[in-house]
Formats: structure tokens, C-alpha cells, sequence
């Protein structure tokens, strides 16, 4: 039975060298300090760890070592999507075998599926998976959008369990938490709508300012979830300028060079994504140190 989920999920980036090259040493450094410092779940492998740009042996190799880094201290959540389904099948089998706790299954993206698509895409993945799958809609960047009426059906195939919804939509988030059973999990996916979800009732964040900010982010989603408003909206307000300006170009272009300006990893990141304009490390730095980052 798969561990809870629920708080500041972090969707980790991969670290890597100046040449691209992955590295396991600074990726098992950041799994440790997220331990420490309060994370409630590591996502590796998904849209702010360079999924497209990693090849099949590396996204394994990552899910793999981050599983043996993380050590049964945290849940670890295996991006494992694809726009084949054939593909993520096999991805999710690697996971579930070599000890994920959950997958998070991405929308197909350029194929743009049909929502009788996406019902046979996912259940098809269900089906084969040995551990919950979580969904993930994020229609800015794979066009197919996953509606709420073809998610109230796939919240009723076993082994799915949960979404990623990624929309920032504040009604759309309501309805299908209207519709699904209550112990189907809502996360958000972009971390300036992560309070408003959890006060609605949803169960956290799967978080890009948490690779940054991970004790506020899980401070944050705790007292949201214990309804100390106040105390979360502080938070939230303090942390503002790394929700908005770790968006100032593509993810994870900000959120790499942060953690680099922090001394956590190199400044390593693969073509087509290229190192943060000189005109954003101003603006990403200040909101560093207004978090309490620097």
C-alpha cells in the first residue's frame, strides 16, 4: 500500500555538470537537504528535471538513485509519461520495480489525443502499473488539456489516484473536487495557486519554488491544511516574487540558475534550454533574498 501524499511535493530538478553531464553526487545532496528541511515528497524526473532532454537509460538511472538516495524517508513520485503509451507502460513498470512510491503520468503531448484517448491512455498505464498513478495536466505545454468530465472517469479506474492539475483554473479545481471521491488527491501544479487549491480543500502542491524554498513551501502547506489562514498567507506573501520570477523564462532555466546563485548545483543545463539572460539574475536574486534564500 502506497505511503499518504499530501503538502509540498518537490518537483526536483536534475542537476548536472557544466558539460550536461548528470550528477548523482549533487542530486543525493539535494535529496538530503529536502529530508532535512521538510519536503513531503520528491517528483524526479518530471517537467522541471529535464524529462525531455534525459534519454530512457538516464530516466531510469535518476528514478533508480533517487529511490536509494531518498531511502524510504520520503514518498518518491517517478515522472514516468510519455506521448507513446507503449512507452510509459514501461516506464511506469521500471518504477513501480525499482521502488517508486507513486508515478505522475503526464498528458500525451503533440499527438494531441482525443479525451477517449486520453480515458484509454491512462487506464491502459493504470492496468499495467504495480504502484498509484497520478495524472498530470498541463495544457501549457502539451496542448491536449484532460477535462474534469474525462478525469471523474478515470478517478473511478483502480490505481489511479490522484492529479497534478495545472491550470490555475480556481473553478475548474472546485467542480472536480466536487465530483471526485474524497480520497482522490488534488495537487497543484503551479505553486501561485497552491494556497487558494489547498484552502478549497486540495491536498497540496507538487512545487518548483520548493527546490528553492522547501521549509516554507511544507510550512506553508501545513498551517494552510490546519486552517491557520493567516499564518499561511504570510508565508505565501514572503515567497510571491520566487512563485512569479522562477517563471521569468522557461522552467527549469530561473530555478536552475537559483540553485546555482545558492551553491547547490552547477549551472549544467542541456540544449534547447540555455542558461537564464543576464536581465533576470537581478530580478531572480532579490526574490531569493526576500524568501530568506540568500
Amino acid at each position: 500500500m502506497a505511503r499518504p501524499l499530501s503538502g509540498s511535493i518537490v518537483a526536483i530538478v536534475t542537476p548536472m555538470t557544466a558539460d550536461g553531464a548528470l550528477d548523482f553526487p549533487r542530486l543525493k545532496a539535494l535529496v538530503d537537504w529536502h529530508v532535512a528541511e521538510g519536503t513531503d515528497g520528491i517528483v524526479i524526473v518530471g517537467t522541471t528535471g529535464e524529462s525531455p532532454t534525459v534519454d530512457v537509460a538516464e530516466h531510469c538511472k535518476l528514478i533508480e538513485q533517487t529511490v536509494r538516495f531518498a531511502n524510504g524517508r520520503v514518498p518518491v513520485i517517478a515522472g514516468a509519461g510519455g506521448n507513446s503509451t507503449k512507452e510509459a507502460i514501461e516506464l511506469t513498470r521500471f518504477s513501480g520495480e525499482h521502488g517508486a512510491d507513486y508515478v505522475l503520468s503526464v498528458v500525451p503531448y503533440y499527438n494531441k489525443p482525443t479525451q477517449e484517448g486520453l480515458f484509454r491512455h491512462f487506464s491502459a498505464i493504470a492496468e499495467a502499473s504495480k504502484v498509484p498513478v497520478i495524472l498530470y495536466n498541463v495544457p501549457g505545454r502539451t496542448v491536449a488539456d484532460l477535462q474534469n468530465d474525462t478525469v471523474v472517469r478515470l478517478a473511478q479506474v483502480p490505481n489511479i489516484v490522484g492529479i497534478k492539475e495545472s491550470t490555475s483554473n480556481i473553478e475548474r479545481v472546485t467542480e472536480l473536487m466536487m465530483r471526485t471521491p474524497d480520497d482522490f488527491l488534488v495537487f497543484s501544479g503551479n505553486d501561485d495557486a497552491a494556497l487558494a487549491y489547498i484552502l478549497l480543500g486540495a491536498d497540496g502542491v507538487i512545487s518548483v519554488t520548493a527546490n528553492v524554498a522547501p521549509r516554507l513551501m511544507h510550512q506553508m502547506c501545513e498551517l494552510a491544511r490546519k486552517g491557520d489562514n493567516k499564518a499561511a498567507v504570510a508565508i505565501n506573501n514572503r515567497l510571491l516574487g520566487l512563485h512569479r520570477h522562477l517563471f521569468v523564462e522557461s522552467n527549469p532555466i530561473p530555478v536552475k540558475w537559483a540553485l546555482a546563485r545558492m551553491g547547490r548545483i552547477a549551472e549544467g543545463l542541456r540544449l534547447p534550454l540555455t542558461p537564464l539572460a543576464s536581465q533576470y539574475h537581478e530580478t531572480v536574486e532579490r526574490a531569493l533574498r526576500t524568501a530568506g534564500c540568500l
